[in-house]
C-alpha cells in the first residue's frame, strides 16, 4: 500500500512538465476560482459542462494515466452513486401531484374561431407531453426535482474536489505561494499580514505529503502485526484504531515541532525579516491566451449557463 502513489491527493507532479505546469500560477488560480464560483446559480447544462471540461483538460494536458486514472475513477464512481441515490430519494415536496387533465381525457371547450381552436390544441398537446414524475415503478420514483437535485450534488462533488486536485497537481507549492501573495498585494493597505498568510499556506502544502506518509507507515505497521480482528471483536478493533489515531496525532505534532525548530535554527524568525524569493512571476503568450479563454468561458456562462 503506497498512498503517495496510489492516492496522490494534493501532491505536485514534477515530471513530466505539461502545458498546465507552464502556465502562470495566478492565471491557474483565477481559472480555479472561476470553476468554483461559476457553479452558483447555474443550470444543469453548465454543471455537466464543467465536469466535461475538467476531464478534457486532464486528457489534453497529457498527464500520465497512472496519476489521474484512480482518482478520477473513484470520484466518478462516488458522483454516480450520489446521482443514483439522490434521484430516487424523495424530492422534499410533500404534495401528491396529479395530472392536469381529467382521467377520461375529455376537454370541454367553447366554440371559437379557428385561431383559438389551434391555440387550444397546441396547449393541450403541450400539457400532455409534460410529466412531473419521470419514472415510477414500485418503490422507485424519479421526479424532475429529485433528478435536478441529483445532478447538482453529483457534479458539485466532482467539480470541487477534482478541480482543486488538478490545480495542486500541476502547480508547485512555491508557485502557489508566489501567485497568491501577488494577488493579495492590495490587501497590504488594510494592514493584513499577507506574507504570514502565504508562508502558512506554503507550510500547509508542504505538510500534506508528511501526513500521507505517516498514515501509510501506521497502516503498514498494523498490517505487519497480523492482528486477528475476529477475536478482538468490535470493541477491541475500535480500541486499536483509537490507539493508531492517537499515535498519528503525536507523530504529526512531532513533525510540526521539528519543522518549526529547523526554521528557527536557520534564522527564520519573521517573514518580513527573512524574505524568500518564492518564484519569478511573468506573464507569457500562453498566459494571455489562457486569460482570453477565460473571457470566453465567462461569456458562455452568462449567456447559456444561467439558471432559469
Amino acid at each position: 500500500m503506497d498512498l503517495l502513489r496510489s492516492l496522490p491527493l494534493g501532491l505536485y507532479l514534477e515530471q513530466p512538465q505539461t502545458w498546465l505546469h507552464k502556465l502562470d500560477p495566478r492565471v491557474k488560480f483565477i481559472w480555479l476560482m472561476s470553476f468554483l464560483t461559476s457553479y452558483s446559480f447555474a443550470n444543469n447544462f453548465w454543471r455537466v459542462l464543467l465536469v466535461a471540461l475538467l476531464i478534457l483538460f486532464t486528457v489534453i494536458a497529457r498527464i500520465p494515466r497512472r496519476v489521474w486514472q484512480q482518482q478520477m475513477g473513484w470520484l466518478l464512481t462516488l458522483s454516480f452513486f450520489v446521482l443514483a441515490i439522490a434521484a430516487i430519494s424523495p424530492d422534499g415536496l410533500g404534495v401528491d401531484y396529479q395530472s392536469r387533465l381529467p382521467a377520461n381525457l375529455q376537454v370541454l371547450t367553447q366554440p371559437a374561431n379557428t385561431n383559438n381552436s389551434a391555440t387550444a390544441t397546441e396547449q393541450l398537446k403541450s400539457s400532455k407531453s409534460y410529466t412531473y414524475v419521470l419514472f415510477h415503478k414500485g418503490p422507485v420514483r424519479v421526479t424532475r426535482r429529485s433528478l435536478d437535485l441529483a445532478v447538482r450534488l453529483s457534479t458539485i462533488i466532482f467539480t470541487v474536489i477534482y478541480s482543486t486536485n488538478l490545480y495542486l497537481l500541476t502547480t508547485a507549492p512555491e508557485e502557489i505561494t508566489a501567485g497568491v501573495e501577488s494577488l493579495m498585494q492590495p490587501l497590504r493597505r488594510f494592514k493584513i499580514p499577507v506574507t504570514e498568510i502565504t508562508l502558512t499556506l506554503t507550510l500547509s502544502l508542504r505538510f500534506i505529503p508528511l501526513v500521507l506518509e505517516e498514515v501509510q507507515n501506521l497502516v503498514r505497521s498494523v498490517m505487519t502485526r497480523a492482528i486477528n480482528w475476529k477475536k478482538l471483536g468490535l470493541k477491541g478493533a475500535v480500541k486499536v484504531w483509537l490507539i493508531v489515531a492517537e499515535r498519528l496525532l503525536e507523530n504529526l505534532l512531532l513533525r510540526a515541532s521539528q519543522m518549526a525548530s529547523a526554521m528557527m535554527v536557520r534564522g527564520f524568525t519573521s517573514p518580513n525579516e527573512h524574505r524568500v524569493p518564492w518564484h519569478e512571476l511573468r506573464l507569457k503568450l500562453r498566459d494571455w491566451l489562457a486569460i482570453a479563454s477565460l473571457t470566453v468561458f465567462w461569456g458562455i456562462r452568462v449567456v447559456f449557463g444561467n439558471q432559469i
